[in-house]
């Protein structure tokens, strides 16, 4: 249970519907044990008036003992009834405060594991795959409300007929009590024996259902890539596979259900046969009456609920305790990159990396190795460099998804651990290598840079990235559907729509990050000769593999394995003629080639 103490908080949270719900357990199980006390008084008026009206047999007096017989059965049955309403009512209001507090409880930790997710760093993402992240903050959460709500009602339920129906028994004989009960301690070794088992039987399901996930969540991402390749017979014997793996898990669990269940059931048959053999003896020894078996055998059969309520609630109690140590494994995952203090920021875009270098945490590959350069306010920064060479690391490294592993970045002279990441953060515009477009319209992805836009903000960041005249022959224009991870359009359209989410920021640093290499030349030239005048007095960094990119740039960097190897203007690189020069004349001809 100590998994699931973490969820102890809302339960205070939520005392106010749980304390109620505890209250009205307790009396609708009161109403549900006073028939079996009406039923012996019944039963034993049945006896009494069989006797007297056989004495009076021949008499008037018997046709009004009969009647007044009838009555008494009809009075008797409709006190039952009115019990069984006045139940049925409390078990409404209890299930109406319980099982609504378990939904509010699941609302809470959903916006609970979404927020922590949000907080977390990329090394994190890099670690973990989507599928998994996705069946804990759903599949996982809906087991977890099982207990909250079902298990915790169904729990309470259980110990408060218990223990009524215990002291009932006790009332009326102890002898037949104790001996009604005697199977009960071999039920709760039975419920020790098997809860290990169900408790890691619980575990290896959902570790399969979020493998299952993450492979169904893939397999659709790269949809494409397995058509292109013709490999979906391979992928559905995968997934097949996968299933049948899922199914043996699930089907293990099954089968210590299946026995536990009946094993329940035989040794409550069991007390209602030494209830019968134990009343009997009892009855003819002239300490209870018939009544008192006929009310015993009630009280055995609804202790039958409470027994078999316990194994099931069991099962859900060790399966939630099963999903919450995997949630509990990600909420407590501290991030790793963490904000300072709040505070009002107004990015200049100055900036420093002194003696930078970093190791990715999860591989252990050195990508920059003691970088060393200083971008100005207004200055466009242009890096280039081999694939591997530490390019978007340097990007990364700027937007802090990542904390350096020696060395400073200075953002306007202060270090960049000292800046509020959210502030920081909102006033630079980053396109990433990889475009990431939503499953939405055109307008609202390129809206996503700020919080609020008009129509003309949106048509205006379209233009400055070269992509108005592309959208506005679509259908819909601007409103057109870009399908998930926009795939609906082409690599270059998807690439200036991401620029114009970034331009929209008005930002004063703007990172590119290869964001070109899907355009054409004119394109390409069109859209850096518009940043560069809307970015004219702030601080631009484009990445890139073309020398033709980046040759108008103020300073230039060529990384190499991670370090610097030359760095400078067009003009200066070229006159050192080393590694930019060979990279140059490399590119140039690789774009005569198809001429000839």
């Amino acid at each position: 249970m100590k998994d699931l103490a973490y969820l102890n908080k809302f339960f205070y949270k939520y005392r106010w519907r749980l304390v109620p719900g505890i209250i009205f357990v307790i009396i609708s199980n009161i109403f549900g044990v006073l028939p079996a006390q009406v039923v012996r008084i019944a039963f034993d008026l049945v006896t009494e008036n069989i006797s007297i009206y056989r004495l009076f047999n021949g008499f008037n007096r018997q046709e009004l003992i009969y009647q007044i017989f009838g009555y008494s059965l009809l009075l008797f049955g409709a006190t039952v009834l009115l019990l069984a309403l006045l139940r049925g009512i409390f078990l409404f209001f209890m299930r109406q405060t319980i099982i609504l507090m378990s939904r509010h409880i699941e609302y809470d930790l959903k916006n609970e594991i979404y927020q922590h997710y949000q907080d977390l760093s990329m090394s994190f993402y890099r670690r973990n795959n989507t599928g998994d992240l996705m069946n804990r903050a759903t599949e996982d959460v809906s087991r977890v409300r099982m207990y909250v709500g079902p298990a915790i009602m169904y729990a309470i339920n259980t110990v408060v007929l218990f223990i009524l129906v215990i002291v009932f028994m006790v009332n009326v004989n102890l002898k037949l009590a104790l001996y009604s009960i005697l199977p009960l301690p071999i039920l709760a070794l039975t419920i020790y024996k098997v809860h290990n088992t169900i408790n890691l039987r619980s575990e290896r399901i959902q570790q399969q259902l979020s493998k299952l996930s993450g492979f169904v969540q893939e397999t659709f991402s790269g949809v494409r890539v397995i058509k292109a390749y013709g490999r979906e017979d391979e992928i559905r014997n995968k997934f097949a596979g996968e299933s049948e793996e899922y199914k043996k898990t699930s089907l293990d669990l099954v089968q210590v259900q299946a026995l536990f269940y009946p094993s329940m059931l035989l040794l409550i048959g069991l007390s209602t046969i030494i209830t019968i053999y134990i009343g009997g003896i009892e009855v003819m020894n002239g300490t209870i009456t018939s009544g008192n078996i006929a009310e015993f055998i009630v009280y055995v059969n609804q202790l039958m609920f409470p027994v078999m309520s316990l194994g099931w609630v069991t099962s859900l109690v060790q399966r939630a305790a099963a999903s919450q140590k995997r949630i509990n494994e990600f909420l407590n995952t501290s991030p790793e990159i963490v904000s300072a203090e709040s505070s009002k920021l107004d990015v200049k875009g100055h900036i420093k990396f002194e003696n930078v270098s970093f190791v990715y945490p999860d591989t252990g590959i050195k990508a920059l190795d003691d970088i060393s350069f200083e971008v100005k306010p207004g200055e466009f920064l242009a890096i280039i460099g081999r694939t591997g060479s530490g390019k978007s690391t340097i990007a990364n490294l700027l937007l802090r998804m990542y904390d350096v592993t020696s060395g400073n970045i200075f953002v306007d002279g202060k270090p960049i651990k000292r800046l509020d990441i959210r502030q920081y953060r909102s006033q630079i515009g980053f396109v990433p290598q990889e475009v990431f477009l939503f499953s939405d319209t055109i307008s609202n992805n390129i809206a996503f840079g700020r919080n609020k836009t008009d129509k003309e903000e949106v048509e205006q960041a379209a233009k400055e990235a070269a992509v108005y005249d592309n959208i506005i022959q679509f259908e819909h224009g601007f409103d057109t559907l870009v399908g998930e991870r926009g795939i609906t359009l082409s690599g270059g359209q998807k690439q200036r729509i991401s620029i114009a989410r970034a331009l929209i920021k008005k930002p004063q640093i703007l990172i590119l990050d290869d964001c070109l290499s899907a355009v054409d030349t004119k394109t390409e030239e069109e859209i850096l000769s518009r940043l560069g005048k809307n970015m004219s007095e702030k601080t631009s960094i484009i990445i890139a593999h073309r020398v033709s990119t980046i040759k108008n740039a103020d300073k230039i960097l060529v990384l190499e394995d991670g370090k610097i190897a030359e760095q400078g203007s067009h003009q200066q690189l070229m006159a050192k003629r080393g590694v930019y020069l060979n990279l140059y004349e490399k590119q140039l001809l690789e774009e005569q080639e198809p001429l000839g």
